[in-house]
């Protein structure tokens, strides 16, 4: 491949490099002597980012403020996750072996025959939602046990009786999807103001529906949103909108599996990430790909750096697609020959001749490193809601196949629904130091590769790596690159090596960067201590947890307001 003409651009590249710096600073000061460190959460809404830090100042480890950060989530950006979805956690204690909790969500277990796409419509589109059960098999096995289900879930009943202040990148998503909020009765009723309008930027927004669902879950457990009143009333209203999921489905919603994530070494690292049926294993394979080449070459100002990284994003896309794990449960060994060194070298050397998500990072004073995603689907999930409950449900019904009963993820009763998620953690020397993850669907995939790549091989902060512009690259060889000089300076190198230039929508602009090619969040641990990044394209803020010195965790416990509130009174009594 040519690229001579890159070759005096060089200037350019560095300068763009030193831009992207500017779109983000330092996210964690100086710690005062008075306090200590108490962790660092990276999540997608300011509030979010407060309810982890509010848990790990009240003595909560990494896993408690993630279950925290996950209510309030599902309450401040219900566009992108939401108790009606399904939650992937990859936890690394700061010493002992990473472990994955799959949090798959699964399709109903009686299906009609012969089902078209114009049938996953509505209600039929959900699976079996996930996030309550997994966040609190999380919280009860890998918990501090010094915050309780109920302290994790006040932040959340809070924002949602409270209200939150709508953000500019959660009101442009609200904006683009207006019109099919419109179309059902549950999304009209619980999402737009009473003239049918989006919220306005800077609007209070309240959920009085969900905030008494959360405050029985706090009150009851998460059981009851699988065999008690909550699941009662989802299965009703699945039966009376013609969904598929019924009472048996929630009552036999199976228990959280653990299992080791997979990973790969890159450069001086080891990256771990999510395996089947989530993307995971694409990303590491990408980053071998990567790792054929020298570091010097994948700087940001290296003019060689577009293409040859379009070039391992295209492999791993078009494997990916083509290539499909077969087995969703046993994956051991085909996860292998994909991730494979030799493989990988063979396939590059071989080319050279011829929805929406949300994703949080947390890190506790201990050094363990929570890394979650979290989705319903696509923006807004289904696009209808449970009226009564006040929650969007999932829409991951669409990710299956239809007309390959062959294919891993072909439409079978309790399937396993594709996924793009890839919560990644990368370690060095034995110990975590970095987490991350992102929303986007396939682009979740690119965004984590070019995170990681950046933060090892270019020495970048992790606020520089997570606000530097991206690529994406699809298996049609489609590439959308997100810094519009860089696309006029590599169109004809592109060209020339059979890559085709396509644009995004920029309706989600925020910051002169599009929310399109991700929104990673992510914690690290960089010059002797640890810090955050959350990625401008959203939303998002960085949170460092700090406890006065001296201070017992009870003691914080007791001065923090989000946890102060036992005056919980009998919620659903009512079912209007």
């Amino acid at each position: 491949m040519q690229f001579q003409s890159l070759q005096n651009r060089n200037t350019f590249f560095a300068l763009l490099c030193l831009l992207s710096l500017a779109h983000g600073a330092c996210s964690s000061n100086p710690q005062p002597a008075n306090e200590t460190f108490a962790g660092v959460v990276a999540a997608a809404t300011p509030e979010a980012a407060d309810a982890g830090r509010t848990t790990l100042e009240a003595g909560g480890n990494a896993v408690d403020a993630a279950v925290a950060v996950a209510f309030a989530l599902a309450v401040t950006e219900p566009a992108m996750s939401g108790l009606g979805g399904q939650t992937q956690v990859l936890i690394y204690p700061a010493s002992g072996q990473p472990v994955m909790i799959n949090g798959t969500s699964y399709a109903p277990r009686k299906l009609p025959p012969n089902m078209t796409a114009s049938d996953i419509a509505g209600h039929r589109a959900t699976t079996v939602p996930s996030s309550v059960k997994v966040l609190q098999y999380a919280l009860q096995n890998y918990g501090s046990s010094r915050v309780s289900w109920a302290d994790v879930l006040a932040p959340a009943i809070r924002y949602a009786e409270s209200g939150f202040r709508v953000g500019p990148f959660r009101q442009r998503v609200w904006q683009r999807h207006a019109e099919r909020l419109r179309e059902h009765a549950s999304t009209r009723l619980l999402f737009l103001n009473p003239d049918g309008s989006v919220p306005s930027e800077g609007q209070i927004w309240k959920q009085p529906r969900l905030a008494k669902t959360l405050k029985r879950l706090a009150q009851i457990g998460g059981e009851d949103f699988y065999r008690g009143a909550i699941a009662q009333i989802m299965a009703e209203d699945m039966q009376r909108h013609s969904g598929w999921i019924s009472l048996d489905d929630l009552r036999q919603f199976p228990e959280p599996r653990e299992i080791p994530p997979i990973r790969v070494s890159f450069r001086n690292c080891t990256v771990y990430s999510m395996p089947p049926p989530g993307g995971g294993w694409v990303v590491l394979q990408i980053l071998n790909f990567l790792n054929q080449l020298p570091a010097e070459q994948l700087q940001p100002s290296s003019p060689e750096r577009p293409l040859l990284l379009a070039r391992a994003l295209w492999l791993g896309h078009r494997n990916r697609k083509q290539q499909p794990i077969p087995d969703l449960s046993r994956y051991e060994d085909e996860i292998r020959k994909r991730l494979d060194k030799a493989a990988a070298r063979r396939q590059w050397q071989d080319m050279e001749r011829g929805g929406e998500t949300t994703h949080f990072s947390v890190v506790d004073a201990n050094g363990m490193v929570v890394s979650v995603t979290a989705s319903i689907n696509s923006y807004f999930g289904a696009r209808v809601a449970n009226a009564e409950l006040g929650f969007l449900y999932n829409s991951y019904m669409h990710e299956f196949v239809l007309d390959d009963p062959a294919h891993p993820f072909a439409l079978r009763p309790g399937g396993m629904p594709y996924s793009s998620m890839s919560p990644t953690v990368v370690a060095r020397d034995g110990r975590p130091v970095l987490g991350l993850g992102s929303p986007g669907s396939a682009r979740i995939i690119s965004a984590v590769t070019q995170v990681v790549q950046l933060w090892i091989d270019a020495g970048l902060s992790i606020q520089q790596a997570v606000a530097f512009p991206r690529l994406h690259v699809r298996p049609d060889r489609r590439v959308y690159i997100e810094d519009a000089k860089l696309k006029s300076l590599i169109e004809k190198a592109l060209a020339g090596a059979g890559y085709q230039l396509a644009e995004p929508k920029k309706d989600l602009m925020l910051r002169g960067l599009n929310a399109y090619f991700g929104g990673v969040h992510a914690v690290a641990f960089e010059r002797g201590r640890w810090t955050g990044a959350a990625d401008p394209r959203r939303d998002g803020v960085v949170r460092t947890a700090r406890r006065p010195a001296g201070k017992s965790a009870e003691e914080s416990k007791q001065t923090l307001l989000f946890l102060a509130s036992r005056e919980n009174r009998p919620i659903l009594e009512s079912r209007r």
